[in-house]
């Protein structure tokens, strides 16, 4: 394999595959020799509905085509329809747009803070939420914060899915609590129905707004909507990114008519947010995941792996939906062999456990791929 470099005038940073993707159709890319690589990476969780799905692409070039780019100081008739589609999907109320998950979520901690005049936030230990100065004070990965930590907002924060120790917190000074209900970077951790009613009912108690970073596990990935209707909870706000549009840039921070109720115009705004080409691909990921039984594709293959992976050097399979972790004593060695056998998996931050967010329609020959390459590992070939 020839290891390709990236250009000299791009600044580093994620070390790139050694080799360059010109090509993406539903689960597979392609790189400049025609080779395919079944993709469950998913470009980092976003290629919800597939690589460059029809119907997304020709909603994106049709709207090139009749208006490229308007700001919100003009009424927009496709962004209204992307925010009634968002809305309706999600069960929330009203829907600010911007571009990314970061600041989704740097602006629902920002209203957290306006709101309630607190000025401290709460996050769970693991949690990994964005690179913005106040995602960063709530992210849990001292690599990226330390270096900021004079400019951070205070946070406390706690063991997540603990019961008992969220049972003894004090949430009486805490503006906000965010957290991803699956914990994607830690090693793909969930917690239980209970704990997350319990939340919602200890920030009720205190007054204190529930945002539920779902840039990972929105969008169908759960095999509902959004996890807040997987667990049976509605928080104040959701932050989604990543699938909200099939890899069109953009971010969504939605919230219930009481938060939307406060808020006054100019607490918040973006001049590319809510584009014409983003709202475009976002009304056409909607009907995709809605018409093409996406979610039950994504329980479906979820349900075949656990079952088919039972007895192989995959000890366990962590997560919900196609948020998945396939746990391993020999994860580092599995990775570099699943990448020879062109299958394109993530690590986490537990060196133990391998991530799969492939598009919501994998196929059942990806999937096949997947479970045969990790059948013919061996360890010993490390």
């Amino acid at each position: 394999m020839t290891v390709t470099l990236p250009s000299p005038a791009l600044l580093p940073t994620y070390a790139p595959y050694p080799f360059p993707l010109v090509r993406g159709e539903g689960d597979r890319v392609f790189d400049d020799q025609g080779q395919g690589w079944w993709d469950f990476y998913g470009g980092h969780c976003v290629c919800a509905t597939g690589h460059s799905h029809p119907k997304v692409v020709r909603a994106i070039a049709g709207q090139a085509a009749s208006l490229l780019f308007y700001s919100a100081a003009a009424a927009l008739p496709v962004r209204d329809q992307a925010a009634a589609a968002i809305t309706a999907f999600a069960g929330m109320d009203s829907v600010f747009f911007c571009n990314s998950g970061a600041e989704a979520n740097e602006n629902a901690l920002k209203l957290a803070l306006l709101l309630t005049g607190r000025k401290t936030l709460g996050a769970f230990q693991g949690g990994w939420h964005g690179r913005t100065l106040l995602a960063l004070s709530v992210t849990d990965d001292p690599k990226i914060t330390e270096p900021f930590a004079d400019q951070l907002v205070p946070c406390r924060r706690l063991p997540f899915g603990d019961l008992a120790a969220l049972a003894a917190a004090d949430f009486s000074d805490l503006a906000g609590v965010i957290l991803e209900p699956i914990q994607s970077m830690a090693g793909i951790k969930t917690a239980s129905r209970e704990w997350f009613q319990a939340l919602r009912a200890k920030c009720d108690a205190s007054g204190t707004l529930l945002i539920f970073d779902e840039i990972q596990t929105g969008m169908g990935r759960l095999g509902t909507p959004f996890a807040a209707q997987y667990y049976g909870v509605r928080p104040d706000l959701i932050t989604s990114a990543k699938g909200l549009a099939s890899g069109v840039p953009m971010g969504a921070l939605l919230m219930t008519a009481a938060v939307a109720a406060r808020l006054k115009g100019g607490y918040l705004g973006s001049t590319f947010g809510g584009g014409p080409l983003a709202c475009a691909a976002l009304l056409a990921t909607v009907d995709v995941i809605n018409h093409e039984g996406l979610m039950p594709n994504a329980m479906a293959a979820a349900a075949r792996l656990r079952l088919e992976l039972k007895g192989s050097v995959v000890t366990e399979v962590l997560g919900e939906g196609l948020l998945l972790g396939l746990r391993s004593a020999h994860a580092a060695a599995l990775k570099k062999h699943l990448l020879a056998h062109h299958l394109l998996v993530g690590g986490s931050g537990d060196a133990s456990v391998l991530r799969l967010m492939p598009p919501l329609n994998v196929s059942g020959e990806a999937l096949t791929a997947l479970i045969t390459a990790i059948y013919a590992f061996q360890p010993e070939s490390k």
